[in-house]
């Protein structure tokens, strides 16, 4: 599976000195730099090589200072990798390549440089906002058919065990939540009811979700 890159990748641009996440915004896997404006990395992942990998790398560069690709490299030496006319096309559109191998070391086919300007300013912007207030990096790159645990996910989870104990009011939940009443009051996912003005409590279904989440150790 394409996860199974996701942490070899992630290595190697932490060492690189970016902080890593997965899953942001509908790509694999996003780097920030330090400092502001941030630069902002953005790689793709597939199993193999392939034409619809550049594709998404292209739409990710309008929001990107650097894009790039990664894919497991073939052991017989037969994949895209191995293609001068696949890398060429890279080296032309800006989009470096990296090739993973089996024992999950990263090794730069072709260097990324400066990709095509950027036309999607807006998109970036939340990009960045949605890295930054994501707490840790709790989804895997590359992953598929799962819920991703996004930034206001991680806070509705927090509000609702918080809210376990009994009904709370959005002051109440501030150091938990620092956006709780909107959360509430939004209700998105059916977690919590209103019981009285300014009061919330644990939905059925609220219970039932916390009750479904994986035990931390």
């Amino acid at each position: 599976m394409e996860t199974a890159l996701y942490l070899p990748v992630k290595t190697f641009l932490e060492a690189a000195g970016y902080t890593v996440k997965g899953e942001i915004g509908g790509c694999d896997l996003v780097g920030l730099s330090e400092g502001d404006p941030a630069v902002v990395v953005i790689c793709e992942l597939k199993l193999t090589f392939n034409l619809e990998l550049i594709l998404q790398a292209v739409d990710r560069a309008a929001v990107s200072d650097e894009v790039w690709i990664a894919a497991r490299v073939s052991a017989k030496g037969r994949g895209r990798e191995s293609d001068k006319r696949y890398r060429d096309l890279c080296r032309r559109l800006g989009i470096g390549m990296l090739g993973v191998s089996d024992m999950g070391e990263v090794s730069v086919l072709v260097s990324s440089v400066s990709p095509m300007p950027r036309t999607n300013p807006k998109r970036r912007t939340r990009l960045v906002k949605e890295h930054r207030k994501r707490v840790g990096d709790p989804a895997l790159g590359g992953s598929t058919k799962v819920p991703i645990m996004t930034a206001y996910r991680q806070q509705a989870i927090a509000i609702a065990n918080a809210l376990a104990d009994g009904p709370l009011r959005p002051r109440d939940l501030k150091e938990t939540a620092p956006n709780a009443g909107a959360t509430l009051r939004n209700n998105y996912y059916g977690w919590f009811e209103k019981i009285e003005k300014g009061v919330y409590a644990l939905s059925v279904t609220g219970r039932q979700a916390i009750a479904a989440l994986p035990v931390k150790d």
